[in-house]
C-alpha cells in the first residue's frame, strides 16, 4: 500500500514537472483572431505600416493600442486577381522566446492576362488574440486555386 502511494506521488510530481516544463519553455499554442475587412483597418496601419511594408512577402505584428494586429502580404504584383487569406496562427515558445506562425492561403488569377493590368499588393490583416508582439514571425504559405 506505501509503494502504490508512494509510486502515485512520483507520478504526479513527473506529470505537473512536464505540464511547467512545456508550457514555459516549448509547445503550441493555437492564436484566434478575427479578420480585418479594408474599411476597418486602423488608420496607423493604413498610413505608416503598410505603404512602408507592402512591397515584399512577409507577415507582421504591430500594436495599434492595446489590439495586436498581424498582416500578411504577397508583395507587389503585375495585375489585380491575386489573393492571401490567413487561415490559422500558431505561437509556439522555446527558451522564453516567442514565435508566431501565420499560415496564409495564396490564390492567383487563372488567366491573369484577363485582369486589370495595374500592380496589386494583395494583403490580409487580421486582429490576433494575443497580449503582446511576439520575438519573431513566420509566414507558412499554400498556394490554392481560385
Amino acid at each position: 500500500m506505501k509503494k502504490e502511494i508512494i509510486a502515485i506521488v512520483i507520478a504526479a510530481v513527473v506529470l505537473a514537472v512536464l505540464i511547467i516544463y512545456f508550457g514555459i519553455y516549448g509547445g503550441e499554442s493555437k492564436v484566434q483572431f478575427e479578420t480585418v475587412s479594408d474599411q476597418n483597418i486602423p488608420r496607423e496601419l493604413e498610413a505608416e505600416i503598410i505603404p512602408e511594408y507592402r512591397d515584399i512577402e512577409r507577415a507582421m505584428a504591430c500594436r495599434v493600442g492595446s489590439d495586436v494586429y498581424v498582416l500578411a502580404m504577397r508583395g507587389k504584383k503585375p495585375t489585380s486577381g491575386y489573393e492571401i487569406e490567413i487561415t490559422k496562427m500558431e505561437l509556439e515558445t522555446k527558451d522564453q522566446k516567442t514565435n508566431l506562425i501565420v499560415y496564409a492561403d495564396f490564390a492567383d488569377p487563372a488567366e491573369p492576362e484577363n485582369m486589370a493590368q495595374v500592380e496589386s499588393f494583395p494583403i490580409a490583416v487580421v486582429k490576433a488574440d494575443i497580449s503582446g508582439l511576439p520575438d519573431t514571425i513566420e509566414l507558412r504559405s499554400t498556394f490554392v486555386k481560385p
